[in-house]
C-alpha cells in the first residue's frame, strides 16, 4: 500500500475516500492528536475530510492546517505536541494523482515499520472506534507563519541584512507560499510565478525540472533577480536557477548545499544514483558521502545518524538534520539565498566537477528475476558492490547502477566516469550484464 513516498496514485483508482478513512482509523489506533494538511489538489479536501473522520471516530483529536506545504505539516507535528502528522499530497506527481504521507514528531516520515503497522491494520480491518461521547475534536491552526519565522530565523545574520537580493520564485501553483513569506521577512524583493494555488497546475507541471521551469529561467535572466527558485506542488522540493537564468542540475545543487553544511570529518547522505562529482567535490574538504536507497525517506533515516551533517537528493529534496528531518523546500530557499549573498550560486556551481553520464532503460519480462540474477553475477565478479537499491558497482574511476523501475517492466542503467570514454565503457559493462541476466 505504501511506497517510500507514502501512498500515491490516481484518485478514484488507487487513492479513494474509503482508503483515506481506513488510514485515519488505522492511525487513530496509536495516536491521541494528529496534524493534517493538504496541497491544492481538488481531491485534497475530500481525502482530508475522510481521513479526519477516521481519526476523530477513533477518539483522536485533529489539528487542521488546511492548505499547507508538506514541510509545514511535518514541522507542525512537534509544534502542536501531536503524535503524528498527515500530508494529503502527491508532491510532484501530475494533477490526477493524490496521496497520503505520514510524519513523526521528529519531522521524519514514517519509517518502514510504521508504514507496515498502518498497512496491516487497514488490511485486517483493525479499528478502535470511540463511544459517541469520546469522538476526537477538530481545531484549525495556521502553521505557515510559524514556519516562515522559523526558517527566516535559521539564516538571519548570514550576510543578508546589508544587501538582501531580489529573488524570483516559481511556486508551480502549489502550497509553497511560505517561501515568499520567509524571503520577504529577510528583506528580499520577491517576484512570483504561478503563485495562485491550483491543483490542476495550469502554469506548469508540478515537478520542477529545467524543462518545466523555462519561464522561471527566462524571468531571472531578464530581470535584476539574483536567483530563481522553484518548488513542486507541496514544496518539499526545491530547484534553482542562477542570475543568468541557467538552471542548476540537482547534483550541482546537492554538492553546493552539502559543502556548506558539512565540516571536515563529517559525512552527507545521498542516494546511490548521485553523481561522482559530488563525492569528488566534497572529498576536497575531507567530507565523505554515505549512500542510501533512492528516496528521501532513506536519506532522512541516514541523516539522523551521528556525524551526518546533511542529506539530499538530486531530485530536489534537501535535509538539514539539525533543523528538521523533513525535506524542506522553503528552508532550502532561505539557505540558498544566504549562500548566494556571500558568494554567487553561479560561482559556487562553477567549482563543481562536470562528468559525463549515460542512462538508458531496457525492457524485461520479469524485472525482479533479472535483478536477482544480476546481483548474483555482479557480486561474484566485482569487489566494491552495493545492493542498497539495485546493484551499484564502484570501479574506482567510474561507477554504474542497475535498478528495477518502480512502475514499469524496465531495468534502468546509469553509468558515470570522469571522462567520456570511460563512462561509455562502464555503461557497456552494465548493459552487457543486464543482457546476460535477461537471457
Amino acid at each position: 500500500m505504501f511506497g517510500t513516498s507514502g501512498i500515491r496514485g490516481p484518485v478514484g483508482e488507487d487513492v479513494t475516500a474509503a482508503l483515506a478513512l481506513d488510514v485515519g482509523r488505522a492511525l487513530g489506533v496509536e495516536t491521541e492528536r494528529v496534524v493534517v494538511g493538504r496541497d491544492p489538489r481538488e481531491s485534497g479536501k475530500l481525502l482530508s475530510d475522510a481521513l479526519t473522520a477516521g481519526l476523530r471516530e477513533s477518539g483522536t483529536d485533529v489539528v487542521d492546517l488546511a492548505l499547507a506545504a508538506t514541510p509545514t505539516v511535518a514541522r507542525s507535528v512537534g509544534w502542536q505536541s501531536a503524535d503524528a502528522g498527515v500530508a494529503i499530497t502527491a508532491s510532484h506527481n501530475p494533477a490526477p494523482d493524490n496521496g497520503i504521507k505520514l510524519w513523526q514528531p521528529s519531522g521524519q516520515a514514517f519509517d518502514a515499520a510504521g508504514r507496515e503497522r498502518i498497512t496491516e491494520r487497514v488490511r485486517d480491518g483493525v479499528v478502535d472506534l470511540a463511544a459517541w461521547d469520546g469522538i476526537g475534536t477538530l481545531t484549525a491552526a495556521d502553521g505557515r507563519q510559524r514556519h516562515a519565522e522559523t526558517i527566516a530565523g535559521a539564516v538571519a545574520g548570514a550576510g543578508l541584512a546589508d544587501d538582501p537580493p531580489a529573488v524570483a520564485v516559481d511556486l508551480g501553483n502549489g502550497a509553497g507560499g511560505v517561501t515568499v513569506d520567509a524571503l520577504q521577512r529577510l528583506g528580499c524583493a520577491v517576484e512570483t510565478l504561478n503563485a495562485q494555488p491550483d491543483g490542476s497546475f495550469p502554469g506548469r507541471p508540478s515537478e520542477p525540472t529545467a524543462e518545466n521551469c523555462a519561464s522561471l529561467s527566462a524571468l531571472v535572466a531578464e530581470t535584476d533577480a539574483r536567483l530563481g527558485i522553484a518548488h513542486d506542488g507541496d514544496a518539499d522540493r526545491l530547484r534553482a536557477a542562477t542570475a543568468d537564468g541557467t538552471f542548476v542540475s540537482g547534483d550541482e545543487l546537492l554538492a553546493v548545499f552539502a559543502r556548506e553544511a558539512a565540516s571536515a570529518g563529517e559525512s552527507v547522505a545521498v542516494p546511490v544514483d548521485t553523481s561522482l562529482a559530488v563525492a569528488d567535490y566534497l572529498a576536497e574538504v575531507d567530507v565523505d558521502v554515505t549512500y542510501t536507497p533512492v528516496g528521501d525517506v532513506y536519506v532522512a533515516e541516514q541523516a539522523s545518524e551521528p556525524g551526518v551533517a546533511f542529506g539530499g537528493e538530486p531530485s530536489g529534496a534537501w535535509i538539514w538534520p539539525s533543523e528538521t528531518l523533513c525535506p524542506d523546500g522553503p528552508l532550502a530557499a532561505c539557505k540558498l539565498v544566504a549562500l548566494d549573498a556571500r558568494r554567487s550560486l553561479a560561482d559556487r556551481v562553477a567549482d563543481v566537477p562536470d562528468y559525463p553520464i549515460e542512462r538508458d532503460s531496457i525492457a524485461v519480462d520479469d524485472k525482479y528475476a533479472v535483478m536477482e540474477r544480476l546481483a548474483d553475477s555482479i557480486t561474484a565478479e566485482y569487489d566494491d558492490v552495493q545492493t542498497l537499491d539495485g546493484v551499484r558497482v564502484d570501479l574506482g574511476d567510474a561507477w554504474f547502477l542497475v535498478r528495477a523501475s518502480g512502475t514499469q517492466p524496465l531495468v534502468r542503467i546509469t553509468a558515470e566516469a570522469r571522462d567520456e570514454a570511460r563512462a561509455a565503457e562502464a555503461f557497456e559493462i552494465a548493459r552487457d550484464a543486464v543482457a546476460t541476466a535477461r537471457d
